[in-house]
């Protein structure tokens, strides 16, 4: 039986990642630890989900590493130098590997994997990801992982910047820049997750969506790193590897 702790485990995500854990035939919840509760529970576990908040994640990644636990990070807000941050902290003496997952959904990676491997033979592309007003950050870790292969693919294939001839705007209007590919992020009342990758060349247009319907949705995923992070190596970005992608 795999030890499983949960931080956030109060929150919308980390009590569905409590239920999925219970009901998981080879996993143990062992610690389901929120905001004012002691971490000392965490102890017990093998392997810490955190589900909890951009502006805590970072010491509840560190806190884990130095007690040689492994840690799956659902936590959004992780730009490349926060990744670097965590990688510093992976040392040889490490006893614990961190998978940090953009997402979980299986439909979700797939459309990251998808949109990479299109960016390249389109003109034009842009995102547009939308989810519930109560999400602190903008634009979602999806949104910004998936920027960041898109421009990756067309760096490594030499396509040109998508063309764009603004020279007046309202700040904001054409979204965040990331790595050259404009984002937009749309926060709506009855949303959970949802993202576009929209593509355009010449006389066509390709979209590549993904719809979240319940946070059920993003379970299989968590098990599956739950199961896989002892395995890996130090540190890990997504659950592609994992799918075989």
């Amino acid at each position: 039986m795999i030890k499983v702790g949960v931080l956030g485990a109060r929150g919308r995500m980390g009590s569905e990642v409590c239920r999925a854990v219970r009901s998981a035939d080879d996993m143990e919840l062992v610690a389901a630890v929120d905001q004012g509760d002691s971490f000392e529970a965490l102890t017990a576990a093998e392997v810490v989900v955190d589900f909890t908040h951009p502006g805590v994640v970072m010491d509840n990644i560190k806190w884990c590493v130095e007690r040689g636990l492994h840690v799956v990070v659902g936590t959004s807000g992780f730009d490349p130098s926060r990744v670097d941050t965590v990688r510093s902290w992976l040392t040889d003496d490490s006893a614990g590997n961190v998978l940090i997952a953009p997402n979980f959904g299986i439909g979700a990676v797939l459309m990251m994997h998808f949109a990479q491997k299109a960016a390249p033979f389109f003109e034009s592309v842009e995102i547009i990801e939308t989810h519930h007003p109560k999400k602190v950050d903008a634009p979602s870790g999806t949104a910004y992982r998936t920027a960041e292969l898109v421009a990756a693919a067309r760096a490594e294939a030499g396509a040109a910047p998508s063309p764009d001839a603004t020279t007046t705007e309202v700040e904001g209007a054409r979204g965040a820049d990331v790595d050259g590919v404009r984002v937009h992020a749309v926060r709506l009342s009855g949303a959970i997750a949802h993202q576009e990758v929209v593509l355009g060349g010449h006389g066509e247009i390709f979209t590549i969506r993904h719809d979240a319907m319940d946070r059920e949705s993003f379970m299989p995923g968590v098990l599956l790193a739950v199961r896989k992070v002892p395995e890996l190596d130090r540190l890990t970005i997504g659950i592609e590897t994992l799918l075989g992608l």
